[in-house]
């Protein structure tokens, strides 16, 4: 089977304006078409409406937290398999061993570079294709 292509990128973070920076840098630098969600409700209303090829998810939320989103996405027979990728600002090594042993493609330290922000989510994605 091909690898499949990363389009469709769904970014939950309760921060405004990681939402709105990440996006912009998603969109016109990495081609991205990104779908905005702000907590777990959304995310999961996202997910049923059209299903993304990749999920960027913030582990430090009100209310529901990153890892609690994930286990819930991992319950829907649909969205089981999507990559999700956490961004983080506690990127230390346990936190990222944390995790990927919950079963993230990988981690993305806060702040990260805008310019870098495709790239390394494009290269997330393909590794992922390989295994």
């Amino acid at each position: 089977m091909p690898p499949l292509a990363l389009r469709n990128i769904l970014l939950v973070d309760d921060d405004p304006d990681i939402r709105r920076i990440a996006a912009l840098s998603l969109d016109r630098i990495g081609g991205f078409h990104v779908t905005l969600a702000a907590n777990a409700k959304e995310a999961l209303e996202q997910v049923t409406r059209s299903l993304p090829d990749l999920i960027l998810l913030d582990v430090s939320m009100p209310d529901v937290d990153g890892p609690e989103i994930l286990a819930a996405l991992r319950s829907l027979p649909l969205a089981a398999r999507v990559p999700v990728v956490f961004l983080t600002a506690g990127a230390s090594e346990p936190e990222v061993l944390r995790l990927l042993a919950l079963g993230a493609l990988g981690v993305i330290a806060k702040p990260f570079d805008l310019r870098e922000l495709p790239a390394r989510v494009r290269d997330m994605f393909a590794l992922a294709q390989l295994e």
